[in-house]
C-alpha cells in the first residue's frame, strides 16, 4: 500500500510518499493534514478501468481455443523468448513483487499488456477449475473468433499506457 500525503492548504501538492501501514494515523494526528490513499501494487504501471477490464475478461473467455500460458513462471518464460501476443495480469497478487519484472519484459520486447482486478476471476475466463486463481496469462495465439476483441482491448491498452 502506498500512502500520497496532500496539504489541505497546498491545493492537493503531495508532501511526501510513504510506504506502511501504521504510519497513517501517526501522521494525521501529527501534522494535521488529509490523507488520500492510491491504492497501486508495485507492478502495475496504470489504472485500468473496469469497462477496459471487462473487455479484457471477454477476450480470454472467447480465446478458450487459443494457446495460452498460465502463471507467472510460464508467463515471463512466455515474454522472454516473445512468443506471447498480449500478457494479463492481476492486480491483487500477494506478493505484488511476483509480477513486477513482467512489464518491463514487455516494454522490452514490445509485447502489448494489460492487467485485471481479480486472480480468480481470471483464472475462471482461461476455463480453469473453480477456487483456482492464477496471478497472469499470457496468450500466445489468438483464435479466429477472438481477433476482433484483440485487436480492440489491445487499442484501449495502447491508450491507457502512453
Amino acid at each position: 500500500m502506498v500512502y500520497v500525503i496532500y496539504c489541505k492548504n497546498c491545493e492537493y501538492t503531495p508532501l511526501l510518499v510513504i510506504r506502511g501501514v501504521y504510519i497513517r494515523e501517526v501522521v494525521r494526528s501529527v501534522l494535521h493534514i488529509s490523507m488520500r490513499v492510491i491504492s497501486m501494487s508495485a507492478h502495475v504501471s496504470f489504472d485500468t478501468p473496469n469497462d477496459v477490464a471487462d473487455k479484457i475478461y471477454e477476450m480470454v473467455q472467447a480465446n478458450n481455443n487459443g494457446r495460452m500460458k498460465k502463471g507467472s513462471n510460464e508467463v515471463t518464460k512466455a515474454a522472454e523468448r516473445g512468443t506471447a501476443k498480449f500478457i494479463i495480469m492481476a492486480e491483487d497478487v500477494n506478493p505484488p513483487e511476483l509480477l513486477a519484472h513482467i512489464p518491463l519484459i514487455c516494454a522490452e520486447k514490445g509485447i502489448p499488456f494489460g492487467y485485471v482486478p481479480s486472480q480468480e476471476f481470471l483464472a475462471k475466463e482461461a476455463g480453469m477449475p473453480g477456487g483456482v486463481k492464477t496471478a497472469s496469462l499470457a496468450l500466445l495465439e489468438v483464435s479466429k473468433g477472438a481477433q476482433e476483441k484483440f485487436n480492440e482491448v489491445v487499442e484501449l491498452v495502447k491508450g491507457l499506457s502512453s
